[in-house]
């Protein structure tokens, strides 16, 4: 039986709380070796099929041919097709070669080819049958990957800096406090039975890399005046129908006390987080209820049996940029000490360990990954990726602000949620607006989402695109999207605006977006971002 408590071990329990009292879900694993896998997807109990299989990262996928009208009508078995996505989770967003070929082959021989990469350093296949998945955990184990509470009301993977061990002006690597979160919570049944998803972030970057304000818990790097680096805890982030940007509990953690943070605050969750109803059970509501002051006293009191140690706040990206030399005034001589000559000191790249070793940055499109981009020495992933498209202006090696910026969700294609098409849709405005606006450079971000769930982060978008069916101008209901406009995280973070009455349908998203980016051209101050004026810019401006 799965561990319930806090208040709600003696609660009265929903269908998704009971099935989980009744079973954990990491024992499903178990049934889908000897059992599922072996008798086929038919066999399969549907407490597991739609609940304990997520567990292991196992969601089923739509129905080929259904239309967003038939999202929340059909029943589930209606919408479920007979195949399943699978998700890797990646904590940390770290891959040797050799796992990444694996991933490719695995993606060729089982997925049809797919492997897409979220906005969560997962990857994510399709077309998975439930006879091939026990081979699919053997191969993926034996390189060090796993897809244990890859879904779930579980702790899910932790997000870690890109280049976290190789910036050079990174606060502290956050390496080693993701390697022992997972070697403690992940897959330990204290902590499979949450009342929701829990996610998590530790970064040392001082440019705020994992949008450390929309997780439930957060560790942001920090240099405390008389301890040095460590890490700002925050809790309470998240999106979906009802956003709520996370709160700073005000402490200073070191690196080796990271984990015991970690786990104090997921235990709060499981035992005082809400079971009732699922759409008030992510922590935010409890840290909106207790606030930021009450929750780091149980944490203290209850938990940890300690005080914590007050800390500063992250400095804004913004703030850490060095101001440059001032050059000598004019006819003043500049003097120069002689000195006798000496070796050049060897100037690092930025994203250069101390070993040498560098990162490279590509930024991945919004359409489904193929394998041919997750195998290691091919030209064709990176070309893809950052490579001149028909139409385009830009020389590889720097792509438009559009490729650069654009995210979407899975969406109808395999999503049973979704309402509208996403990746396709993402991939043409794309095409469109490089075509239509080659001369814009400035930095934006344009996320695209099938339903209102939010997995794409719309509100925290420059341009966020939330799926809906709307009207068109003859009456007949079709694919579009409600606008939201000038959301952000960073530098100063809130939730995009929404224009009273405006929908787009899908065919006029290219002239929409390309009339708003047209009048920020024409509208906009000297250095002001595209959030910033559209928080200011008129109604008829946006619309």
């Amino acid at each position: 039986m799965a561990r319930v408590s806090g208040p709600w071990a003696l609660h009265p329990l929903n269908g998704n709380e009971q099935f989980k009292k009744d079973d954990d879900g990491l024992n499903v694993r178990t049934r889908i070796e000897t059992v599922y896998s072996k008798r086929g997807f038919h066999s399969i109990d549907p407490n597991d099929l739609r609940g304990r299989m997520r567990w292991w990262g196992l969601y089923t996928q739509r129905k080929q041919g259904l239309d967003g009208t038939k999202t929340g009508v059909l029943e589930p078995e209606e919408l479920d097709d007979e195949y399943f996505m699978l998700r890797v989770r990646i904590d940390g967003g770290r891959l040797t070669t050799e796992q990444l070929r694996v991933i490719g082959e695995i993606s060729e021989e089982f997925a049809r080819g797919t492997a897409d990469i979220t906005d969560r350093q997962n990857v994510q296949y399709h077309w998975i049958r439930i006879e091939d998945v026990p081979e699919i955990w053997n191969r993926l184990e034996a390189v060090g990957l796993s897809t244990t509470e890859a879904c779930g009301d579980t702790p899910r993977v932790v997000l870690g800096s890109p280049v976290a061990g190789i910036a050079a002006d990174e606060i502290i690597d956050g390496t080693p406090a993701i390697d022992e979160i997972y070697r403690r919570i992940v897959g330990n049944k204290d902590f499979s039975n949450l009342p929701r998803k829990f996610k998590s972030a530790v970064s040392g970057s001082p440019l705020l890399d994992v949008a450390h304000e929309i997780n439930d818990i957060a560790f942001v790097g920090v240099r405390h005046p008389e301890h040095g680096p460590g890490f700002d805890v925050w809790v309470g982030g998240g999106l979906s129908t009802n956003p709520k940007l996370g709160v700073r509990l005000g402490t200073w953690v070191p690196l080796d006390e990271v984990p015991d943070v970690y786990e104090g605050v997921i235990s709060i969750f499981r035992d005082y987080g809400y079971r009732r109803l699922r759409n008030r059970a992510r922590l935010k509501f409890l840290v909106a209820d207790w606030g930021a002051e009450k929750f780091r006293r149980v944490l203290e009191d209850e938990y940890l049996k300690r005080k914590l140690t007050d800390g500063p706040a992250p400095r804004s990206p913004r703030a850490l940029a060095r101001p440059r030399r001032r050059a000598p005034a004019e006819g003043r001589p500049v003097l120069r000490r002689l000195r006798a000559p000496r070796r050049p000191r060897r100037r690092r790249h930025p994203d250069e360990d101390r070993r040498g070793r560098r990162g490279a940055r590509l930024r991945p499109g919004p359409h489904h990954r193929r394998a041919e981009d997750a195998r290691p020495g091919r030209r064709g992933g990176a070309g893809r990726l950052a490579g001149r498209r028909p139409g385009g202006a830009r020389p590889a090696g720097h792509p438009s602000p559009f490729r650069r910026g654009t995210m979407a969700c899975t969406g109808i294609e395999f999503c049973k949620l979704a309402i509208v098409e996403t990746k396709g849709r993402g991939s043409s405005l794309i095409d469109e607006l490089e075509r239509r606006i080659p001369e814009f450079d400035e930095p934006l971000t344009i996320n695209i989402n099938g339903c209102p769930n939010a997995c794409a982060r719309i509100q925290v978008a420059d341009i966020g695109l939330k799926g809906q069916l709307v009207l068109d101008d003859e009456g007949n209901r079709v694919e579009g999207y409600q606008v939201h406009l000038g959301g952000a995280l960073g530098l100063e973070a809130g939730f995009g605006r929404k224009v009273r009455g405006l929908k787009v349908t899908a065919a006029e998203l290219p002239d929409y977006v390309e009339r708003v980016l047209k009048r920020f051209q024409t509208e906009r101050e000297t250095g002001e971002r595209f959030a910033t004026w559209a928080s200011r810019a008129s109604e008829e401006a946006l619309s």
